[in-house]
């Protein structure tokens, strides 16, 4: 049998309970006994640790023969781990700061460490992020502060579900940053809310406010579980719920639009002055050749062709504006606010205004033929685009008269009775347009449906106006997962398995990091890595693997056939 190889020879630090006295009685501490020796690899090198707890001996204390371990013998590392909290803060932190992935992280280290790159990815994943999580939990002190003077403001979001799967839900304190709950619902109606919000109300926490989405279930939930709470809704889904019928009228013009600038002028904007050779701009080892511009005026020809030089001036100008409308017909919208197909037709309007400057001083074929291929076009759709412009001007207004900046101070009862005024001056213009009146009424039921949780932001200064910041954090999630993977199968099936760990906020710094990591405690610590297994078995059978598959399918027939067999059919 081969002889395992000791990482470190020298004699063990060992280190006593810091604690003289018994915290209770007051009575002396004894020794309880000397720990065996621990083999801990850190950053700086490799040591060997032990400990000498102590125990109070007084039969009458409530802590008669409680051992009191050494506190600075479990800020070096995890029980049962020989790698130190600075050796897990500094995996976390490459991974979630500098989003390198596990085999980079353990390129760096294995010049300083013993370490494979499972145990790097076991490290992160089954030590730091159950103790990033409990380092959460050490600021509930900071929070019940908070709730007793102003009241929390709870932040709430969700991320849209896969396919069938659990979607994950986060709550989230906007004064303190902190994450109250991070979890997976199985569904979202209002008796799930409730069980999920509840943890919250029972802690006697006092809730000022919630800022959230307009989700049906959610609603009369935070209703029961905090009925004194001021429920503000996110004014970008209103904005966007009352759009929807400009958005998908803005959408077909544009594709009309589209269709009809390429029925008209497609011959020729799909034109392009190319290479001979078909290549274009190269770089690399043997890149294109360039013109020399700094080539002394006496290399150039002595008598330059006039009228060849001003022909490839003007065919330049006209391969530009193809160039333009060209760009111009691959535009996506971003609703509420930024309608694709009012800024196609207002930047093909522009094109068509400069071709006819352009065609007053040299009517160029080419030119014409664009101009009034345009002008054919976009009369096609004119009277759409004056409706939609007019729709889009009220979602203007609105927007202009919610936002607190561009405007004086303003109780939450004030803007209500602008944006209500504001409503009744629009409806007198829907008599113009036919498809007016139904973009009005979906913009007054919409605003009348959010009325009750859009105006609690100008009251409460502290509660935002939007539930962004939630969203933003999905997004930054998996753009960092992506970033550390590579694959986007991957990074959706990591925020599926572990996102609400993933989610936990870090400190600031990779020294605050190992300072919060080395004091959580082990039994906070236990139950957490409990939870996480908990979460992960649900997902045992989601594997693509053929033996790991058969083996775990060969489980389930071993643990049936090992219970006894019934009775009936």
């Amino acid at each position: 049998m081969r002889t395992p190889r000791e990482l470190y020879h020298g004699k063990p630090i060992v280190y006593s309970c810091e604690l003289d006295v018994c915290p209770e009685c007051g009575e002396r501490l004894k020794v309880a006994y000397v720990s065996g020796s621990k083999t801990v690899q850190t950053s700086a090198g490799v040591s060997t640790i032990a400990q000498r707890p102590k125990k109070c001996m007084n039969p009458r204390c409530v802590r008669y023969k409680v051992i009191c371990k050494s506190s600075g013998w479990q800020r070096i590392a995890p029980s049962y781990c020989t790698y130190s909290y600075d050796v897990i803060a500094q995996i976390g932190w490459q991974r979630q700061s500098g989003y390198e992935s596990f085999q980079t992280i353990h390129a760096d280290m294995q010049a300083r460490l013993q370490i494979s790159e499972s145990q790097v990815r076991h490290l992160y994943n089954e030590r730091y992020l159950p103790l990033l999580a409990c380092h959460e939990r050490e600021h509930l002190a900071e929070l019940k502060v908070v709730a007793q003077t102003a009241g929390l403001l709870l932040s709430l979001d969700g991320l849209a579900p896969e396919g069938g799967e659990p979607q994950l839900w986060v709550v989230r304190e906007l004064q303190l940053g902190l994450t109250l709950r991070s979890g997976w619902l199985s569904q979202q109606d209002q008796t799930t809310f409730e069980h999920f919000l509840e943890p919250i109300h029972d802690l006697g926490l006092r809730v000022a406010a919630v800022i959230s989405d307009k989700q049906k279930g959610l609603v009369p939930a935070i209703t029961v579980v905090f009925p004194h709470a001021k429920h503000g809704f996110c004014q970008m889904h209103y904005l966007k719920n009352a759009s929807e019928p400009v958005a998908e009228a803005d959408q077909a013009m544009k594709m009309e639009l589209r269709k009809k600038v390429r029925a008209e002028v497609g011959f020729l904007i799909r034109r392009e002055t190319m290479d001979p050779t078909g290549v274009l701009t190269v770089t690399g080892l043997i890149p294109s050749p360039v013109e020399d511009e700094s080539a002394p005026a006496e290399e150039a020809q002595a008598t330059p062709d006039p009228v060849k030089a001003i022909a490839e001036e003007r065919a330049a100008i006209v391969q530009d504006l193809k160039r333009r409308i060209r760009y111009l017909l691959t535009l996506k919208g971003r609703p509420p606010l930024r309608l694709a197909g009012i800024e196609m037709a207002k930047r093909l309007t522009e094109v068509k205004t400069c071709l006819e400057a352009l065609i007053a001083h040299h009517a160029d074929p080419q030119l014409l033929q664009l101009c009034q291929g345009l002008d054919t076009a976009l009369q096609s759709i004119q009277a759409e685009y004056d409706e939609l412009r007019q729709a889009a001007d009220w979602l203007h207004g609105i927007t202009d008269i919610l936002d607190p900046e561009n405007n004086p101070p303003r109780s939450g009862e004030q803007v209500r009775q602008e944006l209500f005024a504001y409503l009744d001056d629009i409806s007198q213009e829907i008599q113009v347009h036919p498809r007016l009146p139904a973009f009005y009424q979906k913009i007054h039921q919409t605003t009348l449906n959010y009325a009750s949780g859009l105006f609690h932001c100008y009251d409460l200064h502290s509660l935002p106006r939007t539930n962004n910041d939630r969203e933003s954090e999905f997004r930054d999630l998996n753009r960092r997962l992506l970033r550390t993977t590579g694959q986007k199968g991957l990074s959706r099936r990591i925020i599926l398995r572990q996102g609400a760990w993933e989610l936990i906020p870090r400190p600031d710094s990779i020294r605050d990091t190992i300072r919060a990591l080395s004091q959580v405690e082990q039994d906070d610590f236990r139950q957490e890595r409990q939870r996480i297994r908990t979460h992960r078995n649900r997902f045992r059978f989601h594997t693509r693997s053929a033996k790991q598959s058969q083996r775990k399918l060969e489980q389930l027939v071993q643990r049936w056939t090992s219970l006894p067999p019934s009775d009936g059919p």
